[in-house]
């Protein structure tokens, strides 16, 4: 394989990966919105401490993070802005066990979506990127 192939094989790669991960974001925010409703997020984030009026910015971040992702907009700072996000979700989830199947949910979700975006703002935009940036990524 040539140089160039390899580079275009990486490019496509990291392409797949960040729209990937840009639908699983999409369908985190669409659980809050069509399975538990935004109300019902709300009531759960105070049921855990958390004001619920962050139910509504945390699933607009997640919806339009995961859109400009699949879109390829400025992906490695969405990726690596999204990151707290899913932290906070996996501290919840961190005493229910492993598997996100578990009771309430486990933590092994929200910690791929953290390693899995952090990897994103490691690798760049990939192919078929509509904005990329430099600023805030690593070398």
């Amino acid at each position: 394989m040539t140089q160039s192939n390899i580079s275009s094989s990486n490019a496509y790669g990291i392409s797949l990966l960040r729209i990937s991960l840009g639908i699983m974001w999409i369908a985190h925010a669409m659980l809050k919105l069509f399975v538990f409703t935004l109300p019902g997020t709300a009531q759960f984030f105070t049921s855990i401490g958390y004001p619920g009026f962050l139910a509504y910015p945390v699933f607009a971040l997640e919806l339009l993070g995961g859109i400009a992702l699949v879109l390829g907009i400025y992906s490695r700072q969405v990726a690596l802005a999204l990151v707290p996000i899913m932290a906070v979700a996996a501290t919840v989830h961190f005493g229910n066990g492993w598997v996100h199947t578990s009771p309430n949910g486990g933590w092994e979700y929200p910690v791929f979506l953290i390693v899995t975006s952090i990897a994103v703002w490691l690798l760049g935009d990939g192919a078929f990127a509509l904005r990329s940036s430099r600023r805030f990524s690593p070398a």
